[in-house]
């Protein structure tokens, strides 16, 4: 548009038409310094742009990351370090509950003094190596956790689900989530998707049996309080704390419960 507009003005000036021809030429002969900060001007505006249109793709990565498929699985992943200033000790024995848990408890074997054991609600035909090795050797269980879970109570210090219970109805979640606090003995962590945001993929339906459910935080606590669960303050206050040094917020919600005593 600029070029078209500077030729328009070349050629009221070649014909001698334009009242100030002389006078621009002059001028622009004279202030070589103008031109240079057109230049300047129009660099600014372009890196501005170009910025701009940068910050706005990781504006949109970061939406559809929390706002289209994500997992509260990678979550618990990324949590761990907090998870360990929070619980301490607890964290010798974990259990994981949900979908992908191979990916979780691979990780956590690889801390520290820390033992891990995962139950997978779902089918793992397509599951990789490593998984159905996991499996073999029982580390991993293939089980459906509306039914009462292949435990003890109080076998693991710590037991921590995800992507799981928002695809259960308040039926099966009367018996699934007391199921959860009999097998922990220190603590139970809950990582729940938020309301409104989409979970799994269409075609996914098909596994899950049925789209998730994402409840506010106050639905959960009521819920809670239904199942006669209380919130863990002193884990909450100290995950908190630990988090917020690293500027670390989860996409999914996070509850923090004391087991049945």
């Amino acid at each position: 548009m600029s070029r078209r507009q500077v030729s328009s003005t070349r050629r009221f000036v070649d014909s001698g038409n334009f009242p100030f021809a002389g006078a621009l030429h002059s001028k622009s002969r004279s202030s070589p310094i103008l031109s240079i900060g057109l230049v300047v001007v129009g660099a600014i505006l372009l890196i501005g742009y170009a910025y701009s249109g940068s910050a706005g793709k990781f504006r949109g990565e970061a939406v559809s990351r929390i706002e289209g498929d994500y997992s509260c699985t990678l979550e618990v992943q990324r949590a761990i370090p907090y998870l360990k200033k929070a619980y301490g000790d607890s964290m010798h024995k974990v259990l994981h509950v949900g979908p992908d848990t191979c990916s979780v408890v691979s990780k956590l074997l690889k801390e520290e003094e820390t033992e891990a054991w995962g139950v997978e609600p779902y089918d793992i035909e397509d599951a990789e190596a490593n998984c159905k090795s996991l499996v073999r050797k029982g580390i991993v269980r293939v089980a459906d956790i509306k039914f009462p879970l292949p435990y003890r109570p109080k076998s693991f210090s710590l037991v921590i689900v995800s992507d799981a219970l928002d695809y259960l109805s308040p039926k099966y979640l009367n018996k699934t989530l007391p199921e959860l606090a009999r097998v922990a003995s220190d603590g139970l962590v809950i990582f729940a998707g938020y309301p409104g945001h989409q979970r799994a993929k269409v075609a996914e339906l098909s596994k899950f049996g049925r789209p998730a459910k994402m409840r506010s935080s106050s639905w959960w606590i009521r819920f809670f309080v239904q199942t006669s669960l209380e919130e863990n303050e002193a884990a909450i206050k100290k995950f908190e704390q630990a988090a917020s040094k690293k500027s670390f917020q989860s996409a999914c919600q996070v509850f923090h419960l004391n087991p049945y005593h």
